[in-house]
């Protein structure tokens, strides 16, 4: 007569809430959420994943309190519906250990007792009520507009590097979200640099501005593909909600009044530069490497059709000099910059050629795509000049 094992027999017995998933679809399903987790949480429900089990599904959600993403799971089976709150770090770790196998998941509701059975054994953890769990935000009386999701990843990828730190200057440590009936607008700064990045083929829906804190961007980048499906975006006065696929993510808006960053864009620019973009690239990166390591200071000298890439240490007598070919037209011109700042823009544009904007040696330099592909994408860097000592 044929027995059964231990572990169907433990599946067997009644429990409040039973389901079956795939190990490597819930795995990959919390990766893609556990980035929203602190290692130092002010409760200490936060270091657990919430599961909600119903007819539909199952779904789970990771908080920081500022930040909530959620995801929902296709289940191989499900009886019962409830929630649990679930240790994190030892799930994660334990479905990593994992190849693609069935689990059945028992969870008393009463004891808060998890039992996870596979083909080969089972194992035990304690949850805690799910009730504990922050609550999501209601989103009542929201405005929404749509983004393609590549469109969405391609302004986060433009505008996230020239965010700021400064927790004195809130505002700046986001990306700006800028709406109206003809273009949306995304831009950050740091007061150093600055990026505005538009699209004119969008619509907003109606005038509306919010600032989205930087970690929620990050976690959003992660989940977000290149493509034409949409990412439905909404917002209040204090949270913003993104939909895409299986995931949602609400997170708390940052509080503040913008500043006035057309106001810091010179209009008026005519000394310009063309050059292919890595080249200058190449050669800020290499010439950099003998640059003062406080000021990071590399100075590009324009005349004619030729440039000059310099940089020097006088405290470790190093220094680096560099000539590239060029388009230039303007008043021969000596201007210095962060060569951080200058990389990083150089590296966020994607295009042959560059064009480099200058009025003075003590004002901002504007760097745009020489040849845009997409007539429909309008991409603005600003980098403010250091001085030069001469």
């Amino acid at each position: 007569m044929k027995t059964e094992s231990p572990v169907l027999k433990e599946v067997k017995t009644a429990t409040s809430m039973k389901f079956i998933v795939s190990s490597t679809t819930l795995l990959r399903h919390l990766q893609q959420i556990s980035g929203v987790l602190n290692s130092n949480n002010p409760l200490p429900i936060l270091d657990n994943f919430l599961f909600s089990v119903d007819k539909s599904g199952l779904t789970v959600s990771a908080s920081d309190l500022e930040t909530t993403m959620t995801t929902e799971v296709t289940l191989t089976d499900s009886k019962q519906s409830g929630k649990i709150a679930i240790p994190a770090k030892i799930l994660l770790d334990t479905l990593k250990t994992f190849a693609e196998t069935p689990l059945t998941f028992l969870i008393d509701e009463k004891t808060k007792a998890i039992d996870i059975a596979s083909d080969y054994g089972k194992y035990k953890i304690t949850g805690f009520d799910g009730d504990e769990f922050p609550k999501t935000p209601v989103m009542q009386g929201s405005k929404s507009f749509e983004v393609p999701a590549g469109v969405m990843l391609n302004a986060i990828n433009k505008t996230l590097f020239a965010t700021g730190n400064d927790e004195l200057r809130p505002v700046m440590t986001g990306v700006f979200f800028q709406l109206s009936k003809d273009n949306i607008t995304f831009v950050a700064t740091d007061a150093h640099k600055l990026v505005r990045y538009r699209r004119n083929d969008l619509s907003g829906g109606s005038e509306g501005t919010f600032i989205v804190p930087k970690k929620p961007l990050n976690q959003l980048k992660n989940i977000l593909a290149s493509g034409e499906e949409k990412v439905k975006v909404s917002y209040t006065d204090n949270n913003a909600f993104f939909e895409f696929g299986n995931y949602s993510l609400i997170c708390r808006l940052i509080d503040g009044r913008y500043p006035n960053y057309e106001a810091v864009i010179p209009t008026d620019n005519p000394n310009k530069l063309t050059i292919a973009r890595k080249m200058l690239l190449e050669s800020v990166r290499r010439v950099s490497l003998f640059a003062n390591k406080t000021t990071h200071q590399v100075r590009l000298k324009m005349a004619g059709s030729e440039l000059q890439v310099n940089a020097e240490d006088i405290d470790f007598a190093s220094e680096a000099s560099e000539r590239r070919t060029c388009e230039y037209t303007g008043e021969d011109m000596e201007i210095g910059f962060n060569a951080r700042f200058l990389s990083d823009m150089l590296s966020n544009l994607e295009c042959e050629e560059i064009n480099l904007e200058m009025s003075a040696p003590n004002r901002a330099g504007i760097l745009t795509p020489a040849h845009p592909e997409d007539k429909a994408e309008e991409v603005l860097m600003l980098v403010m000049p250091v001085m030069l000592n001469n």
